[in-house]
């Protein structure tokens, strides 16, 4: 029997993407057609926007940065949060209720609150400008919503394969390796999109706590916005770029996203 295609959710789905379509529309035609009115395709599309930054370390060098602290930010996210998500899944301590709900008061508090005193402690350790100084940053809003997440797939477990594994010869680090990372691979791989897209699209402390050398792409964009305002085209292409790593993440990772959404705890 032949599905049917509904219509409420293709035209939710078609205003979704609309945005994204005039940004890549506008990545591919000059500032000319741009300017000379509205149209739904390029009629001399061209690549040089790309070509251009692909080519222009000022441009590209923006890119590598993001992945830089992106990618510290995760591997540092991670590997706390699965020792701490597993000692408040199997341990009980005095105020570890609290300690544990206290953690979603983070992912309410805007990373601007935060900037003022993280430029300041940066500043005085001489990390301004590097990748680590915005990576520790993140890790203040990731580490604790990692510890959520990770603790409800770590708490799915039943508590009896520890006490079979220990019973088994295993050490903590064999069990970790051999029994606890497989049964939470796919809350790990929820763990860390969730760290990337926070950090990937994070702009306000990443831009803040970087001059030249670590500066992201939104902050070159951003600075560029306000020297090349005529030049649409080319920040509409730099956008574009910026859309491809998260793309490429949910497509490697995608199925262990959804078996990972409808197992744990995500927030």
């Amino acid at each position: 029997m032949r599905e049917r295609i509904p219509i409420a959710a293709t035209l939710y789905v078609a205003l979704l993407m609309m945005p994204l379509y005039w940004l890549v529309l506008m990545s591919v035609k000059t500032n000319k057609e741009i300017l000379s009115g509205l149209s739904f395709w390029p009629k001399e599309p061209t690549l040089a926007n790309f070509q251009l930054i692909l080519s222009d370390p000022s441009w590209y060098l923006g890119y590598l940065n993001a992945l830089a602290y992106v990618a510290i930010n995760v591997a540092i996210s991670v590997s706390v949060a699965i020792p701490a998500a597993y000692a408040f899944s199997r341990l009980r301590f005095a105020g570890s209720r609290a300690l544990f709900f206290g953690f979603l008061m983070f992912r309410m508090m805007a990373p601007a609150i935060l900037l003022v005193p993280f430029v300041q402690i940066f500043s005085d350790l001489n990390l301004i400008d590097t990748h680590i100084a915005v990576a520790i940053a993140h890790c203040f809003f990731n580490v604790p919503l990692a510890i959520w997440i990770l603790e409800g797939f770590i708490s799915a477990i039943p508590r009896e394969m520890d006490a079979l594994a220990k019973l088994d010869g295993y050490g903590p680090v064999r069990f970790s390796l051999h029994i606890l990372l497989p049964q939470i691979a796919p809350g790990i791989a929820v763990t860390a999109f969730f760290c990337f897209m926070f950090s990937w699209v994070e702009f306000l402390i990443s831009n803040g706590l970087t001059t030249t050398d670590a500066k992201p792409i939104g902050g070159i964009i951003t600075r560029a916005g306000g020297v090349l305002a005529a030049n649409v085209s080319l920040l509409s292409a730099a956008s574009v770029l910026g859309l491809i790593p998260g793309i490429v993440l949910i497509i490697f990772m995608r199925k262990h996203l959804v078996r990972g959404f409808s197992m744990g705890r995500v927030i």
